[in-house]
């Protein structure tokens, strides 16, 4: 290890003891000379970004491997859900991560900044994640954030793993995760993922056009390249296959573009659970047909369904945290609560986000980026556009491993994007 390395390891030390180590379970034999996958997630890249000038290892990338004109995520089209349809290959109404914000009826309430609910894997045993999967095939797993990792799932961690922290720099998730790679090679994860939400920051607090997402671009994109070098430093370019994803896009929004829930809903007829591009509601006792009357039906700027009559692209509405009624804005628009914001210092309109995501998947603000290459990847190929459920059978394949049968993705979409020994 080089004493770069060997500092950041030194300085990352009481972090990696704070984390769960894994116990070695028993299980088949990994497949022999296995390359390394790892998944990287730019949270809220759209792949419009690409090929702009701002994005040279990413561009790179996606011409040296195979790119996807565009990547359609999962409704909604939100952050903790899509996370976790890509490692389970579950849409969110099967995997249960039915929104950032959520209520179970055993479980009680769910939010980002719940830290005991987020390590809770009650909440996220509906699906089995790539490193539960990879581990039970005996090979080693290892996150730098991601979500559902931080949870004991079926009792079990990845190998390797942190709990989220939005202050450590994009080039210390770099270095632990080169770290990992200088382990030796009976040590070496085989599965790691790293994770990088400054473009989607930018992108929620200015909007997808202003020229500050270029900039938020190049900024990931410098991580990337550090990443990419330090590889090749290594001289591991023909033993790492890479995949890079992002969750959802971004649409533009405007406090000129909202709808008051306290106008809608009449006064104490329902909790709100969620509220932003969409609303979930749940009607106080007696309360549900008056609430209905009010909401049901296409209204100028969203439309509000039951959960069981959700449109069936969606494929949504059947898990028992879907809020009994949910209504959908049209993109551009948010739902606000006065009576919420007016508990904010400045009122609803102090630090609106210009930025937003959660609308309807085939939105095209809503497309999200996939890239991958690697020695197991086919070279110089674009891809048809296709959903996110495909993405955990494809890295699945790319492991060794044969897809999981109860999925909703499909390994045979994927199958252009594979090179050699990983065809069928």
């Amino acid at each position: 290890m080089n004493p770069r390395m060997f500092a950041f390891s030194l300085a990352l030390a009481p972090l990696l003891a704070a984390c769960t180590a894994a116990p070695p379970p028993i299980v088949d034999e990994p497949p022999l000379g296995q390359p390394a996958v790892v998944l990287v997630s730019l949270d809220g890249f759209h792949p419009d970004y690409l090929f702009r000038g701002n994005s040279p290892h990413l561009d790179a990338l996606a011409e040296r491997g195979v790119r996807a004109r565009w990547m359609q995520p999962a409704y909604p089209t939100l952050t903790f859900p899509n996370h976790y349809t890509l490692v389970t290959g579950l849409r969110p109404d099967r995997h249960g991560i039915v929104d950032n914000t959520m209520q179970d009826p055993e479980l009680g309430g769910f939010w980002l900044s719940n830290r005991d609910a987020v390590g809770d894997g009650r909440w996220w045993s509906d699906g089995e994640p790539v490193w539960i999967t990879a581990n039970a095939h005996g090979l080693r797993s290892a996150t730098m954030f991601w979500p559902g990792s931080e949870a004991d799932i079926a009792g079990r961690h990845p190998d390797h793993w942190h709990p989220y922290d939005g202050s450590v720099a994009k080039d210390d998730r770099v270095g632990q995760l080169l770290a990992w790679l200088d382990l030796p090679a009976g040590e070496r994860p085989h599965f790691m993922t790293l994770y990088f939400e400054h473009v989607d920051s930018v992108g929620h607090a200015v909007g997808p056009e202003d020229e500050r997402i270029e900039a938020a671009v190049r900024d990931v994109d410098a991580a990337v390249g550090n990443l990419l070098q330090g590889i090749a430093a290594r001289g591991l370019e023909d033993e790492v296959n890479l995949v890079f994803v992002s969750d959802h896009g971004m649409a533009q929004t405007s406090p000129e573009r909202v709808v008051f829930v306290d106008e809608l809903i009449p006064p104490g007829s329902a909790s709100i659970v969620s509220i932003g591009s969409a609303l979930g509601l749940n009607p106080r006792e007696g309360r549900a047909e008056e609430l209905e009357a009010a909401l049901l039906g296409r209204h100028e700027r969203f439309e509000c369904w039951r959960r069981e009559d959700m449109p069936a692209r969606w494929h949504f509405g059947s898990h028992p945290r879907v809020p009994a009624l949910m209504c959908q804005a049209d993109t551009g628009w948010r739902f606000i609560s006065r009576e919420r914001a007016a508990r904010r210092p400045g009122g609803w309109e102090a630090g609106f986000n210009l930025g937003s995501h959660g609308f309807d998947p085939a939105d095209p603000s809503m497309r999200a980026l996939f890239i991958a290459a690697g020695p197991d990847i086919a070279e110089r190929r674009v891809v048809e556009p296709f959903e996110a459920i495909h993405v955990q059978p494809f890295l699945l394949r790319l492991l060794g491993i044969a897809p999981l049968a109860d999925v909703d993705g499909d390994a045979a979409v994927l199958d252009p994007a594979l090179a050699g020994r990983r065809r069928r």
